[in-house]
């Protein structure tokens, strides 16, 4: 493999030299003298990526290397990691979870347990919330938490552990903890993580030396709910495992249960590079093959770079970028699209001139997706995979169920018939205005509107050009009748409430449905994957059924990687980071 350019020495050095005698050896799959070089343009700025100010794109990134769970979340089901450890529903009523551990260990040999587990608890189910915040003026009348639009806070931690309101039962002996929840959830699986370790976050809160008394002062605060020490957990949670990068970092700050640990942090071309090596304490299922994992600045031209100074980039798909990826795929590069976890859709202001269903069915036949994606994409276009939801991602375990049964192709698809003829059965003149919001700095919009245009004049409609400049603004005016919008695909049940439910924040069609709000309530309370998926369908019916939505295609992002390397393969979505499943990364002998 080729030599990569050389990084600035770093600027805080993380060693475990007190260590050193007793640890482990590596793993057998890691091959001595590998090493990838990856471009990445955020910032590593705490060791917590699960609190408030903390759950940046950059410290995820991080966490997905140095961080063990049990399991991993794809389109918003979870794909369990039994050596990890096992999350069970032990009763249906109450609704009673058992998180248990198998045998997983901390970089620096602290076994994980049932503190561990304890800790992550507290987090989630408000413990730790900023200062100001009450629980309880959130709940509804059922006493289920609500999102709050505007508290970041909601969106950092899993959402289901905020009905769980009272203490788990512990077994300390077997590493494992039974958490009973107020009603049945839907992220049973996915709700408790560990973000840090206990016994440090122990030692940082109560200056406790002795790994097993801090671990101890951590179940005793949240056991006896002692006010003063959780305060104290609470500064550590959101505040204690921030990383300076200018300053040396105490080594217990990046104390590892993943497949990674960090080895040291430094900068390059004036911006921040960190450095990973394996976990010599972690057993888990898929080890690591390479020895180095360095993250470092991706310059000007990421593309360029890949078989210089990258092995791995990540790029926005733009018609400025296609003939050089295009050349790499031509020499043997891997060029991998996955969905970064939006959507692009068109969707109708259902007053004025949409106030009627009929007028909007005319109009969403008028428009081909396909059309909108060719015009939109260009040369990119096989990369966006077409969607027929609003509410399940393309490729997802519930995607086809969803789709199948909501009825999109038979009550919205463009049909064979005349559009013009639609129209003009819907009793609307030719020519009737339509003012159409678009973002003017987005290339796809700004090419998928052109082909609305197109598509929808061969009908008939009157369609104005109101696209902005500050997108945001002028979707916040609500002066436009039709907007072609790139919109998060909502996974949880407070996702999709926030997207369509009745007074979302986030609701941008703003259209009520009492039947689809009582059905995102089912699906937050809905505990089989089945069922939910189901559930999930017939919220997509009610939509289906509204003529309010035209769902075009997921926003993709590419991800490439130089012939050396091999078994990069992100997970989709917005939690998809570029550094999941990188244990699984190799360097080509």
């Amino acid at each position: 493999m080729r030599a990569h350019r050389a990084l600035a020495a770093p600027l805080a050095l993380v060693l475990a030299a007190a260590l050193a005698g007793c640890a482990p050896a590596l793993p057998d799959s890691v091959v001595a003298g590998t090493e990838i070089a990856v471009g990445w343009d955020e910032r590593f700025t705490a060791a917590n990526a699960a609190s408030v100010a903390t759950a940046t794109p950059g410290n995820i990134d991080i966490a997905e290397m140095t961080r063990a769970d049990f399991g991993d979340s794809v389109d918003g089901e979870i794909e369990p990691d039994p050596s990890f450890g096992a999350v069970t529903i032990t009763s249906e009523d109450p609704f009673t979870v058992r998180y248990d551990l198998a045998e997983p260990a901390w970089s620096d040999g602290i076994p994980l347990d049932a503190a561990d587990l304890l800790l992550g608890w507290a987090a989630a189910s408000s413990y730790f919330a900023p200062d100001g915040f009450d629980a309880d003026e959130h709940r509804d009348g059922e006493g289920v938490f609500q999102p709050v639009a505007g508290v970041p806070w909601f969106d950092a931690v899993p959402g289901d552990l905020r009905r769980s309101d009272e203490l788990p039962e512990i077994d300390e002996f077997a590493r494992s903890i039974d958490v009973t929840f107020t009603e049945p959830v839907r992220d049973w699986q996915g709700a408790l993580t560990v973000p840090v370790p206990a016994h440090v976050a122990g030692r940082l809160a109560f200056g406790i030396d002795d790994d097993m008394e801090a671990k101890q002062a951590v179940i005793r605060a949240i056991r006896d709910e002692d006010l003063d020490a959780l305060e104290d957990l609470a500064a550590v949670w959101n505040e204690g495992f921030a990383i300076d990068p200018s300053a040396e970092v105490a080594g217990d700050l990046l104390v590892s249960s993943g497949p990674f640990r960090v080895e040291s942090i430094g900068s390059a071309d004036g911006a921040q590079t960190v450095t990973l090596v394996p976990n010599a304490a972690f057993r888990g299922a898929v080890t690591p093959q390479v020895a180095r994992i360095d993250l470092v600045p991706p310059g000007d031209d990421a593309v360029a770079a890949i078989g210089e100074g990258l092995d791995v980039a990540q790029v926005a798909p733009v018609g400025a970028n296609r003939a050089a990826i295009r050349e790499l795929e031509r020499t043997d590069h891997l060029v991998e699209t996955q969905h970064d976890g939006s959507l692009w859709a068109m969707l109708l202001n259902p007053s004025g001139i949409f106030a009627q269903h009929r007028v909007r069915t005319a109009f969403i036949h008028a428009v081909p997706a396909n059309a909108l994606i060719e015009g939109g994409a260009g040369e990119w276009a096989q990369a966006y995979a077409a969607s027929t939801s609003m509410v399940s991602a393309p490729g997802s375990a519930a995607y086809d169920i969803v789709s199948e049964d909501a009825g999109f192709a038979e009550a919205l698809a463009s049909p064979d018939g005349q559009p013009e003829e639609e129209r003009q059965a819907a009793g609307v003149a030719a020519g009737s205005r339509v003012c159409v919001l678009y973002d003017r700095g987005s290339e796809f919009a700004a090419g998928a509107f052109a082909a609305l245009s197109a598509a929808a004049r061969e009908g008939g409609w009157g369609v104005t050009d109101c696209g902005a400049d500050d997108f945001d603004a002028a979707l916040a005016e609500r002066t436009w009748d039709a907007v072609i919008a790139r919109v998060p695909i909502p996974i949880t049940p407070a996702q999709i409430a926030t997207q369509w439910g009745t007074d979302g924040a986030e609701a941008i069609t703003r259209h009520a449905d009492p039947e689809r709000d009582e059905l995102i309530t089912a699906l937050s309370r809905t505990s089989d994957v089945y069922e939910a998926r189901a559930v999930r369908a017939r919220i997509e019916a009610t939509i289906v059924r509204a003529a309010v939505a035209l769902p075009i295609a997921a926003n993709p992002r590419v991800t490439i990687v130089d012939r050396d390397v091999t078994g990069v393969s992100p997970r989709p979505g917005a939690l998809g980071s570029l550094t999941s499943r990188a244990a699984q990364w190799s360097v080509v002998p």
